[in-house]
């Protein structure tokens, strides 16, 4: 018997006891068990509501009948496709169980006790996760002004006066999530080239695909330049494969022999390597996909703030508004019609929803539920 007077939570390393876990959106199943809905529509965590194209289906399926085998442990044929769609050698890729897995590996392999990491306030979840798991110290720092053009998005000034002696690694969003803010070139290559080299830049491009802007920047093709320079991508958004969990970190050979150090073995599994690189081929169905975020994003917007609502900047998939002091109600009223949307309470936006850019006729039912609850809360 474990003696009842034990405290795990004392037990646990230091870094581990604050976190709270990360919250995903609401599955569409817990939301059919909670109120038992039948008709769902989740628009709660920037997938692609278009799933995977037919060429990453086919690929998936082929590669089922090997699934009694370990994976390649080093997914040689997913790391050459990658090389060649980013005109790098294959020893500067570290693949991931989804690109959260590679920060995770980034602060497995720089970041500890008596080390800081420098990011945003507003910015994706898993930074300050993975920081104070690893042990080391998260110097947060302000956003931008709502009143600017890029409301609530990161300061880089800011950033760059928070490193400091201990700062290992700095993570930079770009789009970023939850707000769909982005930074542009000139400013981004500008901030990388004034970071120590000792520091390590994770700029996470995890929405890279859907960001239209004429100066938004591609960091991939600085990394010749910039050795302390790691940039993340996914297969979970444009290419619709989520579920299959699958990303990918590009850097200087010497970062990525280190994060392959501390992966985890066989940790993107065979289907995940075969339909991603399936996906990365299928341009045709990517455009498709980026091409109908565009005009369904613009429609969205538009909608939003008919309804009156302030809407952030976006560059992603998805769109953030201000609802106020209803959101709770409003939200709520959202689910009891069978709409999932993403509360960001979390990301220290507690009067925001987000949504993410579904199918048009999904975002009809959105629009039409939001406005409704909207008028019951007014």
């Amino acid at each position: 018997m474990v003696d009842k007077h034990v405290s795990f939570s004392e037990l646990a390393v230091p870094g581990v006891r604050g976190l709270e876990p990360y919250q995903p959106g609401k599955p569409e199943s817990e939301l059919r068990r909670e109120y038992g809905l039948d008709d769902v529509i989740k628009l709660a965590s920037n997938e692609n509501p278009m799933g995977p194209g037919a060429r990453a289906l086919e690929a998936a399926r082929d590669a089922m009948i090997s699934v009694h085998r370990y994976p390649d442990g080093g997914g040689f044929e997913l790391r050459q496709a990658l090389a060649a769609h980013h005109g790098i050698p294959a020893d500067c890729i570290t693949l991931g169980n989804g690109s959260n897995d590679v920060l995770a590996l980034v602060a497995a392999a720089f970041l500890g006790p008596d080390r800081e990491a420098v990011f945003s306030a507003h910015a994706f979840a898993v930074y300050p996760i993975v920081t104070r798991a690893a042990g080391a110290a998260a110097r947060v720092t302000p956003a931008i002004s709502r009143n600017s053009a890029m409301p609530f998005g990161h300061d880089l000034e800011a950033m760059h006066a928070a490193i400091g002696p201990a700062t290992r690694v700095v993570f930079v969003a770009n789009p970023n999530n939850p707000t769909g803010t982005w930074l542009r070139g000139g400013e981004l290559r500008a901030f990388i080239e004034a970071v120590p080299a000792d520091v390590i830049v994770v700029v996470d491009e995890a929405y890279f695909e859907y960001a239209d802007d004429a100066d938004y920047p591609d960091a991939s093709r600085w990394l010749a330049a910039h050795a302390n320079l790691v940039v993340t991508r996914t297969f979970s958004k444009a290419h619709g494969l989520a579920g299959l969990r699958v990303g990918y970190g590009l850097s200087h050979p010497d970062i990525a022999d280190l994060l392959n150090r501390v992966r985890q073995p066989f940790n993107v599994n065979t289907v995940a390597q075969a339909a991603a690189v399936a996906s990365l081929r299928d341009t045709a169905y990517i455009r498709q996909s980026v091409d109908l975020n565009h005009e369904q994003r613009d429609w969205l917007r538009a909608e939003l703030e008919a309804l009156g609502l302030c809407v952030l900047p976006s560059a992603g998939n998805f769109l953030c508004f201000e609802v106020g002091r209803a959101v709770a109600e409003v939200n709520e009223g959202l689910l009891r019609d069978g709409v999932i949307v993403r509360p960001v309470a979390n990301y220290q936006l507690p009067g925001f929803l987000r949504v993410t850019v579904g199918l048009p006729a999904e975002n009809e039912r959105f629009i039409g539920a939001l406005s409704e609850n909207l008028t019951r809360a007014a």
